[in-house]
């Protein structure tokens, strides 16, 4: 494996963990409630199909969209990862609160979508470059599954210390993969 190839699984990673503190920060709020193991571990599936399957339709559209716009698909890409980092940043200071979904049923649907939205963002902009598509999915989907488990659990045994701050971590993460994009 070339130090190409690694540099941008590592780069995958990181992004995997950013996209996935949307998750964990919501879950820890969602862990404070009275939620069993069974439900946490069935939360943490569905977030992590969730993120799946909302990058791999942005990544499609991406693709599509890279055809016609050819040279500005690279800076199409680093902007829109640093306007999702920068709106990951500036809602963690959004200070209204925010009802939690109880995590049934159509409740646990619609929680996974509004934590996975910014990753078919972020899928779109990969799908204007050219990444490696199963391994960029595949780690999206454990890193947000992993995070949502780790959020819960944490919920149940402290109180919103943490929310705020791993949405800021982040959003600064995927801000610096916009800028790395835009000048490196």
């Amino acid at each position: 494996m070339s130090a190409y190839q690694i540099g941008e699984i590592v780069s995958l990673i990181f992004m995997a963990v950013a996209l996935g503190m949307d998750a964990f920060s919501v879950s820890l709020g969602m862990g404070m409630q009275k939620v069993r193991l069974k439900r946490i571990a069935m939360v943490g599936g569905v977030v992590g199909l969730f993120h799946i399957m909302m990058p791999f339709a942005g990544i499609l559209l991406g693709q599509a969209i890279s055809e016609q716009i050819g040279q500005y698909a690279t800076l199409s890409g680093g902007l829109l990862l640093f306007g999702i980092g920068a709106q990951m940043i500036f809602s963690a200071f959004n200070h209204e609160s925010k009802q939690l979904a109880q995590p049934v049923g159509i409740g646990l649907i619609f929680f996974a979508i509004s934590v996975s939205l910014d990753s078919f963002s972020v899928g779109l902009s990969l799908g204007l470059s050219e990444v490696k598509t199963v391994i960029a999915l595949l780690l999206f989907g454990a890193a947000s599954t992993i995070l949502t488990w780790i959020g819960m659990l944490l919920g149940k045994k402290m109180h919103g210390l943490l929310g705020v701050y791993s949405e800021i971590l982040g959003g600064s993460i995927l801000c610096g993969f916009g800028l790395h994009i835009l000048f490196g």
